[in-house]
């Protein structure tokens, strides 16, 4: 009898203990400031994916290019303008940032100057499922996959490159290419690849 008083006793002990453990465990897990911090981390993550930084670095391995990114804006008579260095490439800074929902813009030159080749001489070359990546000034590089080239006109509108709709996030580049027209000072077509955020 003595040993069932006992046991019982013990029993009773074992799970006033468990009780306690479960209080204790519980009292912190759901503290209202661990759940607000646990709140604020999420959502601090998604303003990273939604706000990446500024762009420094463009490399698109299929054309061996690693290049640096230049910010540009537009041109007296409203044109995106290019980047001061043909070697270097230049983001349109006046509209979607690479990795952003819509469709951020960069451009660079075709041709050869002064024996020294433009950072987009071979962007032709690239077809879909062919990646590339951009690295901001926070040190994240996002990637980039190609959907399709576009050849367009001069004077064709230019509402499908620098815009989008669809909830994604996308990269166009844009390149001259064609004739060289002496007295224009330009090339008859322009080259757009199209990408999307992987």
């Amino acid at each position: 009898m003595r040993f069932k008083i006992v046991s019982i006793r013990i029993l009773i002990c074992v799970v006033l203990v468990c009780l306690i453990i479960v209080i204790i465990l519980g009292s912190y897990l759901f503290r209202p400031e661990r759940i607000t911090s646990v709140a604020n981390t999420d959502t601090t993550q998604n303003q990273e994916q939604t706000h990446p930084g500024l762009p420094l670095r463009l490399k698109i391995p299929k054309i061996n290019l690693e290049t640096k990114i230049e910010y540009v804006g537009l041109t007296a008579n409203g044109e995106m303008a290019t980047p001061e260095d043909i070697a270097d490439v230049g983001w349109y800074q006046l509209g979607t940032r690479p990795g952003e929902e819509g469709s951020a813009v960069i451009a660079g030159h075709y041709g050869w100057e002064d024996g020294k080749a433009s950072s987009f001489d071979e962007l032709f070359t690239l077809d879909p499922g062919d990646k590339l990546y951009v690295e901001d000034d926070t040190g994240v590089i996002t990637t980039f996959i190609v959907r399709e080239n576009k050849r367009f006109n001069p004077e064709d509108s230019a509402v499908t490159v620098f815009t989008s709709n669809d909830g994604g996030a996308h990269l166009n580049l844009i390149t001259c290419e064609g004739d060289w027209n002496r007295n224009a000072k330009s090339y008859s077509k322009r080259l757009v690849v199209f990408t999307d955020k992987e």
